[in-house]
């Protein structure tokens, strides 16, 4: 039944946890975390009454936090726009002796079973955190708004003010540091 929902009241009590974490792993920032739980809370509230019911309320608010999110970056990304020169990259050599001659990686990618099963695993959730914090901030917010948010790659070039190319090399980059450290940190 449309508008069905617990009181909003209680909202910030049962789902501002999961919601701050959410936030804080697509932006690593703390005070930008808690700017967008904060917007998500005011425009759920707002738009409480065309709240169907047909997922659950926190999924409802999750999805309006990924907006958030988004809109927080975009912002911020305004104010300080990523630079082309990443000196934190890899070099070309290294990248390099990650494939073999024919184009295939030299270190074959380890099973990680089934997708559906690990992404409610929350000792994945903890390691692909750590792995995320561990990442140069830059590449680490690229790769939650491509992959995490599933904002549009020309989005991403548009609001950052980045080259297809460099945004194709910055995710390159972010998903080889996260499959090492998450073959290292939760698979091994």
């Amino acid at each position: 039944m449309p508008g069905m929902h617990s009181n909003p009241e209680t909202w910030l009590d049962t789902h501002g946890d999961a919601l701050y974490r959410y936030a804080l792993l697509q932006l690593r920032d703390p005070h930008w975390a808690e700017e967008a739980v904060q917007e998500t809370l005011v425009s759920a509230f707002e738009a409480r009454h065309g709240f169907s019911g047909k997922g659950s309320e926190r999924t409802w608010l999750i999805g309006i936090l990924k907006h958030k999110v988004v809109d927080l970056f975009r912002l911020h990304a305004r104010e300080s726009q990523l630079e082309d020169n990443d000196p934190e990259a890899e070099d070309e050599d290294s990248v390099d002796a990650l494939f073999q001659p024919d184009g295939h990686w030299a270190n074959p990618l380890r099973d990680w079973g089934n997708p559906d099963k690990m992404l409610e695993n929350k000792r994945f959730w903890t390691a692909l955190e750590k792995c995320l914090n561990a990442m140069p901030p830059k590449l680490a917010r690229i790769f939650a708004l491509r992959e995490m948010s599933g904002m549009e790659s020309e989005e991403i070039c548009k609001e950052l003010s980045v080259t297809t190319t460099n945004l194709w090399t910055m995710l390159h980059r972010s998903r080889t540091s996260l499959r090492h450290c998450l073959e290292k940190n939760w698979l091994g």
